[in-house]
């Protein structure tokens, strides 16, 4: 049995398990006043929801926050871009998460044109600036990018349009998903290719399988944000499923096409 099939048919038992070893982990950011932004990024119906969800189910109420910005204001259209994501970061003690993030001009105001060209190209140049400034100024900083398969996402948002309980996920935006698959792998190529740094590297999630990637992406976070007495006992992270972006991926099928 491979490991992601281990992982998927013993969720239940992991998935406690993990979330315990999460709040121990934000326990000790809390102590040390630790500042934590996690940036989860990816297509429509890749398992954005999902995943914070299990990730903060148990976490301090007041220490975490998860930040989805609606459509910028007039005002706001008008301000420097990062602006209206800065009075979001994390202070000492705090866990954010942000359910898409600055990466929204990269993405869906790229493939949407919601944004000009020019504006687009000043982004991809800031963005590693402004990471820069966030990892320097003490912020830890993890970027996540779920990556779905073309028919894993159809077969998604099709659930959703048939399910009165997610009538509330459902938007004209599902409709462009799919018909614009090929401008938003560009997109996303761009962005990850531009955006990858030392300081403030993409991690790829293949989220083909919800419950393989929720627990694969926790044990991440765990090895990487709380100290060795916390992670000692977490199995090491599954490769074929969370990696760091390379040029590779791009071409050799990990990252869907």
């Amino acid at each position: 049995m491979s490991k992601a099939s281990a992982d998927h048919r013993h969720y239940d038992e992991l998935l406690p398990k993990l979330q315990l070893h999460l709040v121990q982990m934000q326990i000790n950011a809390m102590a040390k006043n630790e500042k934590i932004c996690i940036v989860v990024e990816g297509r429509d119906g890749s398992g954005k929801d999902g995943l914070i969800k299990r990730i903060t189910e148990h976490l301090s109420v007041r220490q975490t926050r998860v930040i989805a910005l609606p459509k910028p204001s007039n005002r706001e259209e008008s301000q420097w871009w990062f602006q209206r994501y800065v009075r979001h970061l994390p202070a000492c003690g705090e866990i954010v998460i942000f359910n898409r993030s600055w990466y929204n001009r990269a993405g869906v105001e790229r493939v949407m044109k919601f944004s000009s060209k020019a504006q687009q190209k000043q982004f991809l140049r800031d963005a590693p600036e402004f990471e820069r400034m966030l990892v320097e100024s003490g912020i830890k900083l993890v970027k996540l990018w779920l990556d779905i398969d073309k028919g894993e996402q159809k077969k998604r948002l099709d659930a959703r349009r048939s399910d009165p309980l997610k009538q509330l996920k459902v938007s004209d935006m599902d409709k462009a998903a799919e018909a614009k698959w090929d401008a938003y792998s560009a997109a996303r190529d761009e962005m990850l290719t531009r955006t990858h740094s030392a300081l403030a590297p993409w991690i790829c999630v293949r989220t083909n399988d919800k419950k393989v990637a929720r627990i694969e992406v926790m044990r991440f976070l765990v090895d990487q944000l709380a100290p060795a007495d916390i992670s000692a006992d977490i199995e090491p992270t599954d490769a074929e499923v969370v990696f760091p972006f390379e040029l590779a991926a791009l071409s050799d099928g990990r990252l869907a096409k």
